[in-house]
């Protein structure tokens, strides 16, 4: 396997968008605010778009096809994404829940609905089992993960207004409501649900939904560079911490689990791959709407990017060392 070409045609366009949106920040040609109007744009209509037509193409056998890569997938990723959540909420005294929330969809999610296409296609080819790796991370990503993320989000800081309000409870499920609305929640869920019940989707409704469905990995990491423009990079021990949780601890647990479950080699490595993407742009996406923890955040994800280009090669190395080795024999 070319590992050059692998960074040339699967890391280096990320970095090369992200450095323009940096630069045109700095230059002025895009403020914070048009960032926040460009993540608007991804958040609501670009990525929403993507996730529900790559899902509901999809088929019930291809979801059951290799149930090992879907439990594998939802058990270790979520397990991950908890995970980060309780580190930043409880380890660090200063951080609210909202912030432990914002690093959970930053850290503990793979941006498999931006890049996820991006970069497997390069390295193992145009196959169906790449669409079905990609299929599956995004669901549990982006069907599960964002909910969940957003829930606990709405929660603290309905929980904050509580306090400011005498203390008065606030109704627990409105937090779940109010992620569930949000179209980058419902999108990808009616997506599933729409594949379970089997309901069949017109291939001549796609190019409706994929002409807005483009515009999301690019507009999104050159959003993210102008955010980074607009605000002070503070590379402290929180956002360091945020990328080797992301990219060391996610995809080792995700090797680990899929030899001791004995997966099959190819998709294992392609899931190993999927763990070790960037952190999700989504996460840096919502922090900028809700106006939380949007530095570390923002620092971490750039940082997260730079040591892909040197990750995602080793992971590839460890992961076929580990299979040569005969952990699945």
């Amino acid at each position: 396997m070319d590992m050059t070409h692998i960074i040339l045609y699967a890391v280096v366009p990320i970095l090369v968008v992200m450095l323009g949106g940096f630069i045109a920040g700095k230059k002025g040609a895009f403020t914070g605010d048009n960032a926040k109007t460009l993540n608007k744009l991804v958040l609501d209509f670009a990525l929403p778009a993507a996730l529900f037509v790559s899902i509901v193409q999809a088929d019930r056998e291809m979801l059951a096809a290799d149930i090992k890569l879907t439990l594998i997938s939802l058990v270790v990723i979520m397990a991950c994404f908890m995970g980060v959540y309780f580190i930043y909420r409880y380890c660090f005294k200063k951080n609210t829940g909202a912030d432990a929330a914002v690093m959970a969809l930053i850290s503990g999610s793979p941006t498999i609905g931006f890049l996820g296409f991006a970069i497997l296609e390069p390295i193992f080819g145009t196959t169906p089992s790449v669409a079905l790796v990609v299929a599956i991370v995004g669901i549990v990503v982006n069907a599960i993960g964002i909910p969940v993320g957003l829930s606990l989000l709405n929660a603290s800081d309905a929980a904050q207004i509580a306090k400011k309000n005498g203390g008065k409870k606030p109704n627990p499920w409105k937090p779940v409501l109010h992620a569930l609305a949000q179209p980058v929640a419902w999108a990808p869920i009616l997506a599933v649900v729409m594949v379970l019940v089997g309901i069949h989707w017109p291939k001549e409704l796609s190019p409706s939904f994929n002409l807005i469905a483009k515009a999301n990995a690019s507009v999104a990491v050159f959003a993210a560079g102008v955010t980074l423009s607009a605000v002070k990079v503070t590379l402290n021990w929180q956002a360091i911490l945020g990328s080797i949780l992301k990219m060391v601890v996610m995809p080792a647990a995700l090797l680990i689990v899929g030899l001791v479950f004995k997966m099959d080699p190819l998709n294992l490595k392609m899931l190993v791959v999927a763990g070790c993407l960037p952190p999700a742009f989504s996460g840096i996406i919502i922090a900028d709407e809700y106006n939380t923890y949007v530095a570390t955040g923002t620092s971490s994800l750039t940082l997260s990017v730079i040591l892909f280009m040197g990750f995602c090669p080793l992971w590839i190395w460890i992961t076929n060392m580990a299979l040569s080795s005969g952990f699945l024999a």
